[in-house]
């Protein structure tokens, strides 16, 4: 299916992953040559045609290309929703599609940048872990390197809950606060997410909730290892997802281009969540950061070719 939105190109399609499940895929393609590709992830619970579609919209008429991807059990996807029975899975599946999309030759010189938002951008950090020198850089809006606090049920609860897991995976059982009353500030904006029937609504499922804990620990253990150009993005009143450690992940990641921006006031849905005016503030920032970059030329795509021609004069020289 493909349409047109003023300037903007949207299409979307059905690929197939390794475990026979039918993902639902999108893009939003500029008039005129893209700067460079982004690839967005989105948060738990959230998919990426209708929730994500302004921040896209805005991307696309900056001059990128935009791409997406509804995991497993969320949005258009196959697969139970709301469920995340692995979270190595997920992120297999997110590897495979935006490479394929790389590597076709009209990309092949193109740069490419992951966008991930929340969770997506905990599935960010694990694509840059996958393939640490395949990304040009990436944007981490309130990235789920740590769940808050606030959020974490007591310490007993998980135990159990952990055990619970291995018997009833599916079972909605969580105690949680609603989390779209915590990271939305906009009441519309509540109201459209709850009124948007791809968007998984009521308690985390015991194995989803399992995953994330998983993976937002080991992030927070490796933030260390994550050597891309990122730019992290988080709102001073988050209460879904750790400011803390958006600026540990500043502070200690390997990475030489590393930017952090903390927006005092704001909650976590900072992409379209928040008044107009604070959303543009945040776009201008984002927008801002990929221009700089992608202006610059591609560092990646000459040590690539420098690898290959050295690669052909070893070959010769046997």
């Amino acid at each position: 299916m493909a349409n047109q939105i003023a300037d903007v190109s949207y299409e979307e399609e059905y690929v197939l992953n390794s475990r026979g499940l039918k993902l639902f895929t999108c893009r939003w393609v500029p008039s005129g040559e893209p700067k460079a590709l982004i690839f967005i992830c989105h948060g738990y619970a959230m998919e990426c045609s209708i929730t994500m579609n302004s921040t896209a919209i805005r991307l696309a008429k900056a001059g990128f290309t935009v791409y997406g991807i509804d995991y497993e059990g969320h949005g258009k996807s196959d697969g139970m929703q709301g469920l995340i029975n692995s979270f190595d899975d997920v992120v297999d599946d997110c590897s495979n599609h935006f490479t394929s999309i790389c590597e076709k030759r009209e990309n092949k010189g193109k740069m490419r940048y992951l966008m991930g938002e929340s969770m997506g951008g905990a599935m960010a950090l694990l694509l840059h872990r996958k393939k640490p020198d395949f990304w040009d850089g990436a944007v981490l809006v309130a990235p789920m390197c740590k769940i808050a606090e606030d959020m974490r049920p007591h310490p007993m609860v998980i135990t159990v809950l952990t055990q619970l897991c291995r018997i009833i995976p599916t079972w909605k059982i969580i105690p949680t606060d609603d989390i779209i009353d915590l990271a939305f500030k906009e009441p519309e904006v509540r109201e459209q997410i709850r009124a948007n029937p791809y968007c998984y609504k009521g308690r985390p499922r015991l194995r989803t909730g399992h995953e994330l804990m998983t993976v937002s620990m080991d992030l927070e253990k490796r933030l260390d290892e994550v050597s891309l150009p990122f730019l992290v993005l988080h709102g001073g009143e988050d209460r879904v997802t750790d400011k803390a450690v958006s600026q540990l992940l500043h502070k200690v990641a390997s990475s030489e281009d590393k930017t952090f921006k903390m927006y005092p006031g704001m909650w976590h849905g900072l992409l379209y969540g928040e008044p107009p005016s604070n959303i543009d503030i945040v776009f201008a920032d984002i927008i801002s950061w990929l221009d700089e970059r992608s202006s610059l030329g591609n560092s990646r795509l000459e040590r690539e070719q420098k690898s290959a021609e050295d690669n052909a004069h070893a070959v010769k020289a046997r």
